[in-house]
């Protein structure tokens, strides 16, 4: 499961995040300071960081920003009219979104949803339906499922329960027509994820292959390769649109059904 970084000096921002994120996304769990959340982003998915932009928090994100740049933030705090120059330090640092405790709490998690590593994966990847020709209803459900799963490698028979099909049928029918099989689309999903990480000069490639459980850093080289034509060193120079764009020109179908 992903998560939200929190370094906040509010408990009722903290629990206001807590309540407010959708029911089966990220959970939040609460740092400490720098190496508390470094710890977080060399184990975890983690979808975003809400901190608040006051000493020492402020401080404690600067000293991580130039090893993990690519990771949304979203500030959090109480807000006082003489704030500007804090705000406008805020967008200097180019964080994703502002929250205004007591005004944005019922939002909070909403806000983070929008702004989260998912969300800026999911508009990257927009084209994805059309390049892979995913025509049908099912289809394209089942492939925005695994756009919001990349962790792990998901299940057809669990992928299948939740579109409420059978396996059988799911895997026949999403790989119709000049669609990839589900595999592949699976595969797909979690190399865009790991170029996503490896933005991050932070993150290196056996974290990455530790974080979303590939079951070694050659398994991971291997997959991105089949996928994406590319060793694991080439996927941040791609991006999750260059992954994309890589695949359909030449990976699609696999030699094995």
């Amino acid at each position: 499961m992903t998560v939200v970084a929190a370094l906040l000096e509010s408990r009722q921002a903290l629990q206001a995040l807590r309540r407010s994120l959708p029911r089966g996304g990220p959970t939040v769990v609460a740092c400490r300071g720098a190496a508390s959340l470094e710890r977080v982003f060399t184990s975890r998915l983690v979808e975003a960081v809400v901190l608040a932009p006051h000493e020492p928090y402020l401080s404690d994100w600067r000293v991580l920003r130039e090893r993990f740049p690519h990771i949304p933030i979203i500030v959090y705090a109480a807000f006082r009219p003489d704030d500007g120059a804090l705000l406008l330090e805020c967008y200097r640092q180019r964080v994703a979104g502002v929250l205004v405790e007591g005004v944005d709490d019922g939002v909070a998690g909403d806000v983070v949803a929008r702004c989260s590593a998912t969300a800026e994966r999911r508009r990257a990847l927009h084209d994805a339906p059309r390049a892979l020709r995913l025509t049908s209803a099912l289809q394209r459900s089942a492939w925005s499922a695994l756009l919001d799963r990349p962790e792990r490698p998901v299940r057809t028979s669990e992928l299948a329960r939740r579109l409420q099909v059978s396996r059988e049928h799911l895997s026949r029918q999403f790989g119709a027509g000049d669609a990839p099989n589900l595999k592949r689309a699976i595969d797909l999903t979690r190399i865009a994820a790991a170029a996503q990480l490896l933005r991050n000069p932070g993150i290196d490639v056996r974290t990455v292959a530790k974080i979303l459980h590939f079951a070694s850093s050659g398994h991971l080289s291997a997959t991105s390769r089949r996928i994406a034509n590319v060793s694991p060193s080439g996927l941040a120079a791609l991006g999750p649109r260059g992954v994309l764009g890589a695949f359909v020109r030449g990976n699609m179908r696999s030699r094995v059904a």
